[in-house]
């Protein structure tokens, strides 16, 4: 079995926030979904839970990081072409995200980002074939 990867994020208005990402092209599993929660799927492996705060509370026993002054997670998805990357947070930006920062271009590797609605930081970014080796 390969490993999934379910990455949990609080928001201030679920209804919204599945909009948002809901205009940037993801779909949802309502399999894991109720009034508190929901299952975004960014690819077979990997999901991405919008929990209400109060649910995501049930989860940690730490206070919700302020997005406004603080970033808890960088979150980073790879994209098909830089162009794809560009697109997505031009949408984002015209769905109420704000930019994170400038696009970089490494050569091998092009990034831009945004702010989601709730203040989470998302890297966007194209790596050319073969680039992506971790070792």
């Amino acid at each position: 079995m390969s490993t999934k990867i379910f990455v949990n994020l609080p928001v201030a208005d679920l209804p919204k926030s599945i909009a948002f990402f809901t205009e940037l092209g993801y779909s949802f599993n309502t399999q894991f979904a109720d009034e508190t929660a929901t299952c975004m799927v960014v690819s077979e492996a990997i999901n991405v839970m919008l929990l209400t705060r109060e649910k995501f509370r049930e989860f940690s026993p730490k206070e919700i990081c302020d997005t406004t002054t603080c970033n808890e997670v960088l979150l980073c998805l790879t994209c098909e072409s830089r162009a794809r990357v560009d697109e997505l947070v031009a949408r984002a930006v015209a769905n109420g995200a704000t930019t994170h920062e400038e696009p970089t271009d490494y050569g091998f590797m092009y990034s831009n980002s945004f702010m989601d609605l709730d203040g989470h930081a998302w890297n966007l970014m194209y790596m050319e074939p073969g680039a992506e080796s971790c070792g």
